[in-house]
């Protein structure tokens, strides 16, 4: 099932008739011509790439925290939109989680958001978010899928294809914190 997020990115629409007097490079250009659709970079965010949750109300330690998950994989498809309308770039996220001792059940939804951004990856033009469940099995792990998202990027799909797609875990600004501290920043 593609669960159809269309990120209105009605700032692309201005945007794509002018890039600075740039040549777009040959590679997207070729692509459109042929009828084909070139994907723009997709990354993980990696300040986002995992949420640490720990119980409501208690201090953070080994023996408060819900669970552990990990970004693991994200698969984008792009197509050519119907009508010109710009560049279709479905997106399946996959995760991978622990659960801990402080989780109550074996379910847990893990909120995530996807961003558009400028070719260089610093200006957010649009974002959206969902969740993921995850089950957890006997050994407390669990690995999951999301549904298909479809982002639509309006504009020329040459331009389309320069932009950057950023996927993260939503997180606190508590969990933000504590994943800038163990990356030494």
């Amino acid at each position: 099932m593609v669960r159809s997020t269309f990120l209105a990115l009605s700032a692309l629409v201005a945007l794509a008739g002018c890039n600075g007097g740039a040549t777009p490079a040959a590679g997207p250009a070729q692509a459109v011509a042929a009828g084909q659709a070139q994907c723009p970079r997709v990354s993980v965010l990696e300040e986002g790439a995992v949420l640490t949750r720990h119980r409501a109300g208690a201090r953070p330690g080994p023996r408060a925290v819900e669970l552990e998950a990990r970004l693991a994989d994200i698969r984008p498809r792009c197509e050519l939109a119907p009508r010109n309308a710009g560049l279709d770039v479905t997106l399946v996220v996959q995760v991978q989680a622990q659960r801990g001792p402080a989780l109550a059940g074996r379910e847990a939804e893990l909120p995530y958001f996807i961003a558009v951004t400028d070719a260089e990856g610093g200006r957010v033009l649009n974002r959206g978010s969902d969740s993921l469940r995850v089950s957890f099995g006997g050994d407390g792990r669990a690995t999951a899928e999301g549904e298909e998202m479809m982002v639509r990027i309006p504009g020329d799909p040459r331009l389309a294809a320069e932009r950057v797609i950023l996927v993260g875990f939503q997180l606190t600004p508590e969990q933000l914190e504590a994943n800038r501290r163990r990356a030494g920043r």
